[in-house]
């Protein structure tokens, strides 16, 4: 049996206010060519396939053209997609009845019988394989919060021990109605210990990160174990039959070297046979000018010299983070970039700026009556001073004093 595993779609992401539709339709053109092209039995999307959890139409219409043209091109083929915690789960389980019609399984959230247990029966679903007959269950949960788990009382932490309890509750059901020759594999949408975050695109699912599972609640009767949330593909602990398949599009500029990817997951009976990583192509390339910070005269030069493709139509052109060190504020620093820029095929995204102090020049901390004693201008003089290692200049002193009168300026302070 084979599998495709993606997830952390975030249709609708925008990049610093640019819209991104052009990039998620071309990731979706290319995985539905992929999917035709390794002839999968299943696709398995483990969570955030929205952006945000009240998604545009347009983001909403992608998706559902997607799944459509997948059962088009693929009827047999089994998708099973769980919410994430960008996600809303009503809204991703809104078009559920005619989704089941089509054969493609959604758990936004953790369904409960009338008595108000969990309805553990209804997070095991079937995956077929070449032959029509079944190849595979999946336990497909969803991104979970406190109340969607088993209570665990006596437990040191009953979150996380709740979520454990959960897999091997719906782990149980699996094993009683497998048949021999059948695998089991494991959906989730969480932040397991000591996975690799991508700094700057993602959203802490806890504060404190209290809610890290163990690799160890994937056991070994489980072939396979896809997960979502974090956007680097990688093993958990090591093994190779628990997986982040990461995300398909740069989140971030601090992904800008990073090649995102799907999983191809091959099953031979019950167990796991393959894990192979199949490449995205970048339909828009992120570029950070110059590499490393450097002063504005250094960053103009390395924006001159830049070769970029002719012809691009402005979706498919470079997104460009410019990364300025400065000795003192520059005002018009966004407009000398733009025009630098302006007659090129590129679009600024985000400007970085840092300041020449040394590293390690760091003013000492304030205690809470010192800070309470400061004025307005005080604070914008400290601050001034320790970002650029001298006094602010009188022009600069004045237009705080001129900003500090406004009614709104007043308001905050």
């Amino acid at each position: 049996m084979r599998l495709i595993h993606t997830s952390d779609w975030h249709l609708g992401q925008t990049l610093h206010n640019f819209e991104r539709g052009f990039e998620h339709q071309c990731f979706l053109d290319w995985l539905l060519a992929t999917l035709v092209a390794e002839q999968a039995d299943g696709l398995l999307v483990a969570g955030d396939i929205f952006d945000t959890a009240n998604p545009s139409a347009a983001a909403q219409k992608q998706l559902y053209r997607f799944l459509q043209q997948a059962k088009a091109s693929l009827p047999r083929l089994d998708i099973v997609m769980i919410a994430g915690n960008h996600d809303s789960a009503g809204r991703l389980e809104a078009p559920r009845p005619l989704l089941d019609a089509l054969g493609i399984r959604v758990i936004g959230q953790v369904p409960r019988l009338d008595g108000g247990e969990i309805d553990l029966d209804a997070l095991v679903l079937p995956l077929h394989g070449a032959s029509g007959e079944i190849a595979a269950w999946c336990l497909a949960l969803p991104f979970l919060r406190p109340g969607d788990v088993p209570r665990t009382d006596q437990a040191e932490d009953p979150y996380r021990e709740g979520i454990a309890l959960l897999y091997q509750q719906v782990l149980q059901v699996a094993l009683a109605r497998r048949r021999p020759g059948q695998a089991i594999v494991a959906m989730g949408h969480c932040h397991m210990v000591g996975g690799t975050i991508s700094a700057e695109s993602e959203r802490r699912i806890v504060i404190g990160g209290s809610e890290a599972l163990s690799a160890d609640v994937f056991g070994p009767a489980i072939a396979y174990a896809a997960l979502g949330h974090l956007h680097k593909a990688q093993k958990v602990g090591g093994q190779e039959h628990v997986r982040y398949c990461g995300s398909p599009l740069p989140l971030s500029f601090a992904e800008v070297d990073y090649r995102h990817q799907v999983l191809r997951v091959d099953l031979a009976g019950e167990a796991l046979r393959e894990v192979s990583a199949l490449p995205v192509p970048r339909a828009v390339e992120l570029l950070r000018v110059p590499k490393q910070p450097a002063p504005l005269e250094a960053v103009l030069s390395a924006i001159k010299a830049l070769e970029l493709p002719a012809g691009l139509a402005p979706p498919a052109q470079p997104y460009l983070e410019a990364r300025v060190r400065l000795a003192a504020p520059e005002p018009a620093l966004r407009s000398i970039l733009e025009t630098a820029l302006q007659s090129l095929p590129v679009r600024l995204a985000k400007i970085e700026t840092s300041s020449t102090r040394q590293a390690g020049e760091v003013a000492s901390a304030l205690s809470l009556d010192e800070l309470a004693s400061l004025q307005p201008d005080d604070i914008f003089k400290r601050l001034y001073r320790d970002r650029y290692g001298e006094e602010a200049p009188d022009p600069f002193l004045a237009a705080f004093a001129e900003l500090s009168l406004l009614p709104t300026a007043k308001a905050a302070v």
